[in-house]
């Protein structure tokens, strides 16, 4: 029994800090997924939708103590740190985490919980599979606690969390140390854009209150169609939801033409306005050169002439979705280079390239 409580604990330590590393890597996108279900618990709460919603200005700070305590914790239960305070924690965190994943799942709701950030992406009920796993581990650690003798190893744990910090610090003040998004640098989103293979379908019907299934859509009216299933998802885009566009019509494919430098505006309520005398040196030594300044953005026409206006800018610019530019850059404003589609460059607004470094990246 001790051998397996001594299994349990490293499967369990090892999966927490593997998770909270994954996540320490991009708290912001945490932070993402956290504003998700804050905003889903609102709407599905209509009792408690005031404090749902006034939990979205701290995301960031949930997200931070989060991942740290991911990987603390996991770092605690290896290094047997007061066993009986660290196998409680960890029951309280799986439960949360476990009530989560159910929701997701039986209600579909925040269809990617995000448990391993967007390197492992899992579905609902998978992730909400893992979760039973590792709550009946931690259930046996937990009867079995007083197996595991404490060890001075406060030191280590203390040392776990400093570094931790310091990793969610750097990524939110930069990018991610690693970046495991579709938007990376050296990725073709043209390229992401289209299916790996050509996709198949199965298609659905009802009949005489049978369901019948057909691999190509069949021409008799006396079918009632049901629903068209993807048979094999792994041909789906990674990129789906890309699109620029202004008041003229679509832009996307432009975007995708010669040297683009994109200033991302995700939103003008929480952007960083000191950011922009760089910018815009930035954008006025890029003049003449071979390379278009265009800002992307999800402000409203009014909103994004009167910034301009202010800035001093005289920039074109794109709406895009909310949701493609928090994935495009995880600062506001951000920088993002392309060349032909393909993803040469990306900054945080605090480290804006001077013009120089944009050219050498072509």
């Amino acid at each position: 029994m001790k051998l397996a409580a001594q299994i349990a604990k490293v499967i369990v330590g090892v999966l927490f800090i593997f998770s909270g590393l994954i996540k320490l890597n991009d708290p912001v996108g945490t932070e993402i997924k956290l504003e998700e279900y804050f905003e889903v618990f609102a709407q599905d709460l209509p009792a408690l939708h005031d404090f749902f919603i006034g939990l979205i200005p701290f995301a960031l700070y949930f997200s931070v103590i989060l991942c740290v305590a991911e990987v603390v914790l996991g770092v605690a239960l290896l290094v047997s740190y007061k066993p009986k305070t660290t196998s409680w924690l960890l029951l309280i965190t799986i439960i949360c985490f476990t009530f989560l994943t159910f929701y997701s799942a039986y209600f579909n709701r925040v269809t990617d919980c995000g448990c391993f950030g967007d390197a492992i992406k899992l579905k609902p009920w998978t992730s909400f599979g893992k979760d039973v796993f590792l709550l009946a581990l931690i259930l046996f650690l937990v009867y079995h606690r007083k197996k595991f003798r404490a060890m001075p190893t406060g030191m280590i744990v203390a040392v776990a969390t400093v570094a931790s910090v310091g990793v969610a610090f750097y990524a939110i003040r930069h990018l991610p140390i690693i970046d495991l998004l579709p938007y990376r640098v050296g990725a073709s989103i043209p390229e992401q854009m289209k299916p790996s293979e050509e996709m198949k379908y199965k298609y659905v019907f009802e009949k005489d209150g049978k369901e019948v299934e057909f691999e190509k859509f069949p021409s008799d009216t006396t079918l009632k169609f049901k629903e068209m299933v993807l048979l094999n998802e792994s041909a789906k885009p990674k990129i789906t939801d890309y699109r620029a566009w202004n008041d003229e019509g679509d832009f996307t494919q432009q975007t995708f033409e010669g040297n683009k430098l994109f200033i991302i505006v995700k939103n003008l309520n929480d952007i960083n306005i000191a950011a922009f005398p760089e910018i815009r040196k930035l954008v006025t030594d890029l003049k003449g050169k071979a390379v278009e300044p265009i800002i992307l953005t999800s402000a409203s026409s009014d909103e994004m002439n009167e910034f301009l206006k202010t800035q001093q800018l005289t920039l074109p610019y794109y709406y895009a979705d909310a949701t493609v530019l928090k994935t495009i850059s995880r600062s506001n404003p951000g920088i993002w280079l392309l060349q032909n589609g393909v993803v040469k460059g990306k900054w945080h607004f605090n480290d804006t390239p001077d013009a120089q470094v944009v050219l050498s990246k072509l």
